[in-house]
């Protein structure tokens, strides 16, 4: 557990500071508490975050989410209490590719009661259980997004406001790479990495009107059609 942790790195020393500081002021609250992202993959880098999670047995006690700077190094500080941290973990929600790693990977700081290891295995029954349905359900959701996004960026790029054409484009990709997600049940990382899998990343308009004209039919095909007649909304 802590005692792998490379307590010699600024995020290592940073993050064993942090979860001695959580205890000393709440230890009578906190269940867990855990790392995720790159330092749960052992693979973080001068320009990475320290990602907290803590765990508190009851709502509203323990700290309070934030994020900062702690000596030059970003923290991300989130807080769920146990009951609703397993709740997330057994729902496929829109966000799911970029949640499901945390779900997944997590490096204990303090784990007495395998509180991790539960809402992994939690978030691994879902996914064994899940009816391809819900997958492509949220596919086309994330599309409807993309497409959205898409028409805006290019009806900016129109009028040649390249500021808000860019920032449209960032958010098509990125709903585009979750449609791809949830159709081939991949999660990623972080938003560049779901991008950069998922064959968006650097795609200009017209490249990614056809890759969204491609998931369109492929969900069609899978029995939810992106278009439709009024009473469809509501089914």
């Amino acid at each position: 557990m802590i005692d792998d942790l490379d307590a010699t790195s600024p995020r290592g020393a940073l993050a064993i500071r942090l979860r001695e500081a959580v205890l000393d002021r709440w230890r009578a609250e906190v269940q867990a508490i855990g790392l995720f992202g790159s330092m749960a993959h052992g693979d973080d880098s001068d320009s990475s975050d320290v990602n907290l999670l803590v765990v508190t047995s009851r709502p509203r006690t323990g700290p309070k989410p934030a994020r900062r700077m702690v000596d030059g190094i970003p923290v991300d500080l989130r807080v769920i209490t146990a009951e609703q941290g397993l709740g997330e973990a057994r729902l496929l929600a829109p966000l799911w590719p970029l949640q499901a790693d945390a779900f997944i990977t997590t490096f204990p700081l303090l784990d007495l009661q395998s509180w991790f290891k539960d809402r992994r295995e939690a978030h691994l029954t879902l996914l064994t259980e899940a009816r391809p349905m819900e997958f492509t359900g949220q596919a086309r959701s994330s599309w409807a997004v993309a497409s959205g996004a898409h028409s805006r960026a290019v009806r900016h790029a129109q009028r040649c406001d390249t500021d808000a054409a860019t920032m449209m484009m960032a958010e098509a990709r990125l709903y585009a790479a979750m449609v791809t997600g949830f159709l081939t049940r991949t999660y990623f990382r972080n938003t560049a990495d779901a991008v950069k899998h998922a064959g968006v990343a650097t795609a200009g308009t017209q490249e990614l009107g056809a890759i969204l004209n491609y998931q369109a039919e492929e969900l069609t095909a899978r029995g939810r059609p992106v278009d439709g007649r009024l009473g469809a909304l509501f089914d």
